[in-house]
């Protein structure tokens, strides 16, 4: 038996998903999380957790780390469970930032309920679990390396299109304004642009931001 966390703050979310899984042959949701730290809590009793990304903020950009947060803390558990990530987001920066947290998968929320199935079986031991787009996007990021940003420089550019200041990133990200900076002239570097605005116009170009 299966036994599955749903993390996600959004209730009618959580009640479709269980309804879906509750007829599935070797599956149990044994808790519900609404936040990242039940989640968290949740965890140790669980082999699989399904992730949001972004915990209800009204301000969606300050809780794009929730997720990816309670992610690696999970994976940094005695005996972890495994984590799949089923979000409506798919920038880079939320990819990125979610299989290096440790997700063993990768869904959007769109997926067909017999792909959503699939990626719960496999992810629940350990197999990658990613969305076919998701799963070309990241093969295209390898073979196209000519312009690599860092997770970090890839938060912060993605929080720059959202219209953020320094001072609003740095808090979402817990960081300095300075270390803020610092990732933007590499960001500006790397896309060989000198403004905030042609770095974000530049990263949408390549596929990097959407």
């Amino acid at each position: 038996m299966i036994r599955l966390v749903i993390a996600d703050d959004h209730p009618v979310v959580r009640a479709g998903m269980r309804a879906l899984l509750s007829g599935e042959e070797g599956l149990e949701v044994i808790a519900e999380a609404a936040t990242p730290d039940e989640a968290v809590a949740a965890a140790s009793g669980a082999d699989l957790v399904l992730m949001d990304l972004r915990f209800g903020a009204a301000d969606a950009a300050d809780a794009s780390g929730g997720g990816v947060d309670a992610t690696r803390r999970i994976r940094a558990l005695d005996a972890p469970p495994y984590v799949l990530v089923v979000t409506n987001y798919d920038t880079d920066a939320d990819i990125l930032g979610a299989i290096e947290a440790g997700a063993s998968g990768y869904l959007l929320k769109d997926a067909p309920p017999d792909e959503l199935i699939g990626a719960i079986r496999a992810a629940a031991v350990g197999h990658s679990a990613l969305a076919p787009g998701i799963a070309a996007r990241l093969m295209e990021r390898v073979r196209s390396p000519q312009v690599s940003l860092s997770t970090r420089e890839l938060e912060v550019l993605d929080l720059v299109a959202r219209g953020r200041s320094n001072h609003e990133i740095a808090a979402a990200l817990f960081i300095s304004e300075t270390t803020v900076k610092t990732h933007l002239g590499h960001v500006f570097a790397k896309l060989d642009v000198s403004s905030r605005t042609a770095a974000v116009s530049a990263a949408r170009e390549r596929g990097i931001l959407r």
